[in-house]
């Protein structure tokens, strides 16, 4: 009976070379896997930010048309709890593929983790007042109970707001006069009125 013949060299050296080429082709094919991966996370973090951003867009837009239009408050206020409550759950998937992008990428050494643009909400007009609320700091430190505490500088938030319109009723005088030579009573026309007789001024209506 014929001795199985092994596909292998009986050289040790030989075999050791074998085994270095074979590590190598494992280290190549794992560096694929991990390119394939990383490229593959970006792309998923990269529609995940996509998706809240879009979601944010319609956030703002909705806000936009009710300022303009003044669409129905019951509807428009489920709309945007709707959008907002999407947006939410899209920014905390965006966060996610984010970080595991940022973990792909790690394992190589061409591939860039993705990193995600938030929107920057440009600052409001210099023209328009500011009406500064300062928050009240604590008189003590929180862990440790020392009344020493030193300001090491502020956080300031901007949030717009509509100031209510304002009432007020214009009286509008016409003085009488009479004459003394022939006691004839003369008096300036009454102003025009949008409607007849009517009450509201022209900014009213």
């Amino acid at each position: 009976m014929e001795a199985a013949i092994s596909p292998y060299p009986d050289d040790v050296d030989a075999l050791k070379a074998l085994l270095v080429k074979a590590l190598q082709k494992a280290d190549e094919a794992e560096q694929r896997a991990a390119l394939v991966e990383a490229e593959l996370a970006n792309a998923q973090a990269l529609a995940s930010a996509t998706e809240a951003m879009i979601a944010h867009l319609k956030l703002q837009n909705a806000k936009l048309r009710r300022e303009q239009y003044g669409a129905s408050a019951e509807r428009t206020e489920r709309l945007l709890a709707q959008f907002e409550l999407e947006l939410e759950d899209l920014e905390a998937d965006a966060a996610e593929d984010e970080l595991a992008a940022r973990a792909a990428a790690a394992k190589t050494t061409t591939i860039s983790a993705f990193e995600r643009k938030k929107p920057v909400r440009k600052p409001f007009p210099d023209h328009l007042p500011r009406e500064r609320v300062v928050i009240g700091a604590p008189c003590s430190c929180p862990a440790c109970g020392s009344d020493r505490l030193s300001k090491l500088g502020e956080d300031v938030t901007e949030t717009l707001e509509v100031v209510p319109r304002s009432w007020k009723v214009i009286q509008t005088v016409r003085e009488k006069f009479a004459c003394r030579d022939c006691e004839k009573i003369t008096q300036p026309p009454a102003p025009f009125h949008v409607t007849p007789r009517g009450w509201a001024g022209p900014s009213f209506l």
